[in-house]
């Protein structure tokens, strides 16, 4: 089985030989590990790598280089698989990258990356075509959001914040502590609630739930 190859964009030299050092320790190749908007942009357009992980923020502006590049690189290779980081919760940038609804994409802050098994299993995640996004960013959109979010059920939120977090319904009834019967109840029920089409895979399903809460409050 070929092992995963990996881009890395950071500017903090420590940061990025972290993130180097994290993702070859789980047998994971770092085929490139740059620090600029325009050596990014070279590396992106190479096919030498399986996922991208980018700062939000690179020289020389540090604005939103990275997210800008992650979009382009994107938009000539649709689906290319690309998680961001980000040193602050920006759910626009959320947006941003979840504009084309094809999955593949993270968006976390870089205070994760010290569960390390988190960080890597999210990497892969998104490698293999799923979506992850931080735990902020979701209950941030949760709070912010007007009726018909309040339709729902204490579980029923908590339910909902965990498929936007990318987790399955084994995931949801491990960490709920309840059945996975329990949980596709919930699910459907939040899906009637929120007049969401069903969806037949948990990545779509995903994107479904995250499209109407960024949505719903325009």
């Amino acid at each position: 089985m070929a092992r995963l190859r990996a881009l890395i964009a950071e500017d903090q030299a420590l940061l990025r030989v972290g993130l180097t050092r994290i993702l070859e320790s789980d047998d994971i190749v770092v085929t490139d590990a740059v620090q600029d908007a325009a050596t990014l942009a070279a590396a992106l357009a190479k096919d030498d790598f399986d996922v991208a992980v980018l700062d939000v923020r690179l020289p020389p502006t540090f604005t939103t280089e990275g997210l800008t590049a992650a979009t382009m690189a994107r938009a000539a290779r649709p689906a290319l698989p690309v998680l961001v980081l980000s040193q602050h919760v920006e759910p626009l940038y959320a947006r941003d990258l979840l504009a084309d609804g094809q999955g593949s994409i993270g968006y976390l802050l870089k205070d994760r990356v010290a569960d390390v098994d988190g960080f890597l299993a999210a990497v892969r995640q998104v490698a293999a075509g799923g979506t992850v996004l931080d735990p902020e960013v979701v209950a941030g959109l949760l709070t912010n959001r007007p009726d018909p979010v309040d339709r729902l059920t204490d579980r029923e939120r908590e339910v909902l914040t965990l498929m936007a977090q990318g987790r399955s319904n084994a995931a949801i009834s491990a960490r709920l502590h309840v059945s996975e019967g329990a949980v596709t109840k919930h699910i459907n029920s939040i899906f009637t609630k929120l007049d969401l089409p069903q969806a037949p895979d948990d990545n779509r399903r995903v994107l479904a739930v995250l499209a109407w809460l960024d949505g719903a409050g325009g």
